[in-house]
């Protein structure tokens, strides 16, 4: 049975997509902790983070790490702040969280965004990145 994030891959379920290659997609949360909160993910529905090849697992930073500019550039915020649960959705993500405070890493925090709000911030985050 495909996961929720393999729908979005497949284009099944709409998201703000800001940053896609062969191996990797980064999307805006639609539940953020923080303005311009991305889930980066591998294209391989694949469980647990520990337990992926090593090749995509040695892939999937640098590729969120390439976000990284925009997001900072678009929030103001300090940093990026990074964290893997692993229990929302049984594929593979690593959370992004524009920063100003480590009590900004914390997901009693998440609201509910608009596809509105969502497509806004996504429009801004494409510019800074140049695409």
């Amino acid at each position: 049975m495909s996961t929720l994030f393999t729908k979005i891959i497949r284009g099944e379920i709409p998201a703000e997509k800001l940053l896609e290659d062969e191996h990797y997609l980064a999307f805006l949360d639609i539940r953020p902790i923080r303005p311009g909160h991305t889930l980066v993910i591998p294209k391989l529905e694949h469980d647990y983070i520990f337990t992926l090849d090593d090749a995509t697992l040695a892939g999937l930073l640098p590729f969120a790490k390439r976000l990284v500019p925009a997001l900072e550039k678009v929030t103001g915020c300090l940093r990026v702040g990074v964290m893997v649960a692993g229990l929302e959705v049984p594929h593979t993500h690593v959370h992004l969280v524009p920063m100003t405070a480590i009590s900004d890493l914390n997901f009693a925090n998440a609201r509910e965004s608009s596809a509105e709000e969502r497509a806004a911030l996504g429009k801004q985050i494409r510019a800074a990145l140049g695409g």
